[in-house]
């Protein structure tokens, strides 16, 4: 049924989409909720104050069960990246779901090995990674391709960066240095935490390009009095998510890759949020840095919503895990695969990619102009549509704006526009939306956040 209510609408209006959501018949917001309350985890959060219940998608588009219509701005957190409920991935599972729902990797199936040889032909020419294990998500990638590391160089210290996401399993928690991921718990040994590429808030409070580039050679130093001096493998998001939409200055992943390898260890490029074309240029976030990885872990986008992660690497390095039993009940399931693959001709067939980098480059534009508006905006960064726009209390001292950042994504809500919130300090308004989204999309999204932005800062 249609909004009873009649939320205040910003001067560029959320685009209607052409897509009618079937009228919702099922409990209402509030007896989920209290549901939820007595039946889930407590750990399992909800987004806003007042939480919304959502109950049908479209492209780039949402519907509560009042039938009123959002624009995803966070891809249901970075996991849909060709548009909710596309018509051919829709038609594809329907086909194999009516054909074949599981059958494990002990026998044959054709589309596990179809889909893992287009990975392949995604991968960097020349690079060898061509050889993929399928996994049902981003931290079992991460934990796996921590182990193949281990596994190859037969060491065990792994280096990840500050203010990293890579999981939410005890192992890939470990790995992931946001604090309010952390539990009081021991975590497994053998990480250690290096700087990150993060020039707006510098820990050496110094200045890019004149200081040298000191958060990437500090990296030597850990190795040298932290560890060892022998390390399995450094694992880093070419882009950090949830950490805040951080991009490292251009030369920092080819210094710290090459320190990595000088001290034996392999290097992981964590492509849940950044691959599959979402920063435009680029197929791969780790290619906007000029280096590659030896193994490359995916998740999130590239299922569209299906439960499906996967860990790309050479032979010899994939070889290890054929030296004892290992198995995987539900990795590479027909459902699944049959997900991926439409996934990936629908990145080609669509111009998808192109579209995150052109219309990407429009939002980010528009960001840059709202932010000479909006003194609550200390940063606008990113590439393609991984973008970040840092709320602080004052721009010389750069105190994080925590609060005006949760109301801000509060209001955004109200007014139709659903965004994320990430960084250290959780001041930062994340924008990944669908990767189909349009320009005319992107003039709400903005005009929304001017609105939002306006009235935070009374």
């Amino acid at each position: 049924m249609p909004s009873t209510s009649q939320p205040a609408r910003s001067r560029a209006p959320l685009p209607i989409s052409s897509h009618k959501p079937t009228p919702y018949a099922g409990p209402s917001r509030e007896e989920i909720l209290a549901l939820r309350r007595e039946y889930l985890n407590p750990g399992i959060v909800t987004y806003y104050k007042q939480p919304i219940c959502i109950v049908e998608g479209h492209m780039q588009y949402l519907w509560d069960e009042t039938g009123k219509q959002y624009l995803d701005g966070i891809a249901g957190i970075v996991t849909v990246s060709v548009g909710h409920c596309h018509p051919k991935i829709t038609a594809r599972v329907r086909e194999q779901v009516g054909r074949l729902v599981h059958t494990t990797t002990i026998y044959l199936h054709p589309t596990i090995a179809l889909y893992a040889r287009e990975m392949a032909k995604r991968m960097p020419p020349g690079s060898n990674l061509k050889v993929t294990y399928f996994t049902n998500a981003g931290s079992e990638s991460n934990d796996l391709a921590i182990l193949m590391a281990r596994l190859h160089t037969g060491r065990h210290d792994v280096l990840t960066l500050r203010n990293a996401y890579h999981g939410g399993s005890q192992s890939t928690l470990a790995l992931t240095a946001v604090g309010t991921w952390k539990y009081p718990v021991a975590s497994p040994p053998g990480v250690k935490h290096v700087v990150p590429g993060y020039c707006y808030r510098c820990p050496f409070g110094l200045t890019y390009p004149a200081c040298d580039m000191k958060c990437a050679r500090s990296v030597e130093d850990v190795i040298r009095y932290e560890t060892s001096g022998e390390i399995a493998g450094f694992i880093a998001e070419p882009i950090q998510g949830v950490g805040g939409s951080v991009c490292p200055p251009p030369e920092y992943f080819g210094i710290v890759y090459d320190i990595v390898r000088k001290y034996g260890g392999l290097c992981i490029a964590d492509e849940v949020q950044t691959g599959f074309g979402r920063t435009g240029a680029h197929y791969w976030g780790f290619q906007n840095w000029g280096v590659v990885p030896d193994m490359v872990t995916m998740a999130k986008g590239i299922g569209n919503g299906a439960p499906l992660g996967a860990v790309t690497t050479r032979t010899e390095v994939a070889q290890h895990l054929g030296q004892r039993l290992h198995f995987n009940t539900f990795g590479g399931n027909p459902v699944s695969m049959a997900q991926g693959l439409a996934v990936l001709e629908i990145i080609d067939e669509e111009h998808i990619q192109q579209n995150a980098k052109e219309v990407g480059g429009y939002l980010k534009a528009k960001l840059l102009e709202l932010q000479k508006k909006h003194a609550l905006i200390g940063e606008v960064r990113g590439i393609g549509l991984m973008l970040g726009v840092e709320l602080v209390k004052d721009r010389k001292s750069k105190e994080p704006a925590t609060a005006e950042t949760a109301d801000v994504a509060e209001k955004a809500k109200d007014r139709g526009l659903l965004i994320g919130k990430g960084g250290l300090y959780g001041n930062v308004i994340r924008i990944k939306p669908p990767m189909c989204i349009t320009k005319a999309d992107c003039d709400f999204l903005v005009d929304c956040l001017d609105e939002c932005l306006t009235e935070a800062a009374k």
